[in-house]
This record gives C-alpha cells, structure tokens and sequence, in this order.
C-alpha cells in the first residue's frame, strides 16, 4: 500500500515534465532562448560533458524506478542492489568534482545525492521498510533541490578551461592549460 502511494507520487511528479514539453511546443514564449526565462544557476560543462551527464541522469532515474519497483515487491534485497547503482563511489565522487568544476556548491550538492541514496541501501540491508521510504525520500529530495538550483550551460573549451582555472583552489588537480 505504502509502495503504491510512492509510485502514484513519483509519477504525478514526473507526468507534468512530460506534459509540459508538448504544451508549450507551439506557444511563441516558449521560442525565446530558454536561458532568458530561467533563473537556475548555469552549471557550465563542454558538449560532451552536457551528454554525459544526461546519460548519469537516466541512469538514476532508472535506478530509482527499479528501487520503487523492489519495494512494491517487498524485495529488500532489489532495493539494496538498485540503490548500489547511484550509491557513492571514488570513481562517481571524482565524476562530480570534474562536472562541478565552474559551478559553486553543485560539487557538494551532487556528492550529497550520492552519500544520501547511499542511506537507501543501508536502511534496506537492515530490513528497515519504514527508513528505506525515507531515505528514498530525502535522496528524491537532492534530486528535486539540485534541478532546481542549476541548469546545463553549454560552453566551450576556451570558456571551460578560463572557468575551471578561476574556480580552482590552489593545489587542486583542475585542468591546466
């Protein structure tokens, strides 16, 4: 019953994503350059990168529906492989420093996503039903906040290169020229 309450959720949360693409296709606001009309913070990376990271996000995207379904089978061994996928990892931890490298706090804020879907298996491995829903809550929650916060901006090479070269501390390992 709780399972499926959180999928009529999700999907009432990701209907209108839908929607609202093939709403707006012929309204002439909707032309404008969308940079004009949204006021997320840019989060700069080069074409392929911007690819890339697309990619990531279906990949949790797909790891959090598998997460769903294993809880609406009450199949807490699913939950915990599904929540391994967009766990925290050195490789994904290092991921996010380079995509974050010209965007203040997205770094932290990605690194918070993963260190929190992280609690979804924990909960899981325990046979805690009730902590699993919250931990998949919160992790929803750093999705939702950080698609809020920025937006993908397109850059390229020389606007990467002065961007991650300014934003990097001194002694971090940030692309030299």
């Amino acid at each position: 019953m709780i399972a499926t309450r959180w999928l009529m959720v999700l999907v009432a949360l990701l209907a209108p994503l839908t929607l609202s693409q093939r709403s707006h296709a012929e309204d002439p606001v909707h032309k404008m350059p969308l940079t004009s009309m949204d006021s997320r913070s840019p989060l700069p990376l080069l074409a392929m990168m911007a690819e890339h990271q697309k990619q990531n996000m279906r990949e949790h995207l797909m790891a959090i529906q598998a997460i769903v379904a294993a809880i609406a089978r009450d199949d807490l061994d699913g939950v915990t492989t599904a929540a391994s996928r967009i766990g925290y990892s050195e490789s994904m931890g290092q991921m996010c420093e380079h995509m974050g490298a010209a965007a203040p706090g997205f770094t932290e804020r990605a690194l918070d996503f993963h260190r929190t879907a992280d609690t979804i298996g924990e909960a899981a491995r325990r046979g805690d039903r009730p902590a699993v829903l919250t931990a998949l809550d919160r992790t929803l929650q750093a999705c939702v906040g950080c698609h809020a916060t920025y937006r993908q901006e397109v850059v390229d090479e020389a606007t990467w290169q002065r961007l991650t070269r300014a934003a990097a501390p001194s002694g971090s390992s940030a692309p030299s020229p």
